[in-house]
């Protein structure tokens, strides 16, 4: 909490801060902020006019008379303390105003939480699983070597520095995946999926991190930057990765609301980028329940049946841009009922659609399974494979399932959810 400076007498306060003492302060206020607000050592002020030389003598109590004077700052601060003032020289200066500043003791403070930025880095990288790679040794140094961004406060650069060293031991440490997004892992990282957009401080840092890893200069233009993202298996565009949609009739004037119901009309099914979703203004009526299914074989046939129920594909992965326009139709009060394979990669992404949208199983519970698998006998059958995985929805389907020994895919089911979308 601050404190207000002494107030000085009235009458006492307008003579010092008369012109006749200006050059004084000024002078005295450099010197102070430069050495800790210490009243050591001296000044001298020079080309004195005589209104100058009368309140120097009348403040200093010796007759000035030349045009130069030397003031010892101690001396200067037992005299005011002596005077009416009843302060001392840092005293006087806060309350003539504005309020000295311990330019020391800011610099050493801003050197405090720059080292706390580094040492913090620092630790990041010892803890990642890139620790003791020797490209990490030069990443950190050349950003000690370039610095923080003028505009970024400490804080903002500690979360920064350590979102870059998640990222690359995303990419680069023994925690690499395959391909992603750009979108889907800035979204990871920073909760954005803008957050590695080309241009921010975070995306420089990956970008110098990568290229040191691969032994590659940084890049200086637009193309240079999309294949260093290849080359960390980054898909760095907006338009490459598509949504499989149908019957979406959302609200709106825009060409793209218009385009979108009339493909609905018509029985279209429609391909979205995220550059599509980041202009569509998505306004369904509230309470519209969306269909979601895994195949892209059952939006096929509902275009087909010329069914009018809304349906999104995740294509068997849900990756970035199908959970982008999820989200979004979340956001204005839609409601989700989801079907996918009867397999354990299927049940694995049904509990995360339905975990992350409340989203209601859609014929997937079982008894589903077993009187699909019953209409399937006498046709070839594919027999379960990998890990069990239990289904959040119905504790007794993966018991069922591996019972059965059996997978069965959407096509399975493909008349039934066709007579749902109707």
């Amino acid at each position: 909490m601050s404190t207000r400076p002494p107030a000085l007498p009235a009458e006492t306060g307008e003579w010092l801060a008369g012109p006749g003492l200006g050059r004084l302060w000024e002078a005295a206020r450099r010197r102070l902020e430069g050495n800790g607000l210490r009243t050591a050592g001296s000044l001298r002020l020079t080309g004195l006019e005589a209104q100058e030389r009368t309140a120097l003598s009348q403040l200093l109590g010796r007759i000035v008379t030349g045009t130069a004077v030397t003031v010892r700052l101690d001396a200067l601060d037992a005299r005011l303390r002596t005077s009416a003032a009843g302060v001392g020289l840092v005293e006087t200066l806060n309350a003539l105003g504005p309020p000295l500043t311990d330019r020391r003791a800011v610099r050493a403070d801003a050197e405090t939480r720059r080292e706390q930025v580094w040492s913090s880095v620092a630790s990041a990288l010892d803890a990642s699983s890139m620790a003791g790679e020797p490209w990490t040794r030069q990443w950190y140094d050349s950003l000690r070597r370039v610095g923080v961004p003028r505009d970024v406060p400490p804080e903002t650069a500690v979360r920064t520095l350590r979102q870059a060293v998640q990222v690359l031991a995303v990419l680069l440490g023994a925690e690499r995946r395959g391909p992603r997004g750009r979108g889907e892992l800035a979204a990871e990282a920073t909760g954005s999926a803008h957050g590695l957009d080309d241009g921010t401080w975070l995306a420089r840092l990956v970008q110098r991190g990568i290229a040191l890893a691969h032994g590659r200069e940084p890049p200086d233009d637009a193309a240079g930057r999309r294949a260093l993202w290849r080359l960390a298996d980054v898909t760095p565009d907006e338009v490459s990765s598509t949504v499989l949609a149908y019957g979406l009739r959302p609200r709106g004037d825009g060409w793209r609301e218009r385009a979108l119901r009339e493909r609905a009309t018509h029985h279209a099914e429609t391909q979205l980028t995220l550059r599509d979703l980041r202009a569509l203004r998505l306004t369904l009526p509230p309470g519209t329940l969306v269909r979601i299914c895994e195949n892209p074989r059952v939006v096929e046939a509902a275009a087909d049946s010329a069914c009018s129920q809304p349906l999104v594909c995740t294509s068997g992965s849900a990756a970035t841009v199908v959970l982008t326009l999820l989200d979004a139709m979340a956001a204005t009060g839609c409601h989700f009922a989801y079907h996918g394979d009867f397999d354990w990669p299927g049940l694995a992404l049904a509990n995360r659609i339905i975990r992350r949208y409340d989203a209601r199983p859609w014929r997937l519970h079982t008894d589903d399974y077993e009187r699909l698998a019953a209409r399937a006998e006498g046709v070839p059958r594919l027999p379960l494979a990998g890990r069990p995985v239990t289904a959040d929805w119905d504790p007794d389907l993966a018991p069922a399932m591996a019972a059965l020994g059996i997978a069965l895919h959407e096509e399975a089911t493909l008349d039934l959810l066709v007579r749902d979308l109707r």
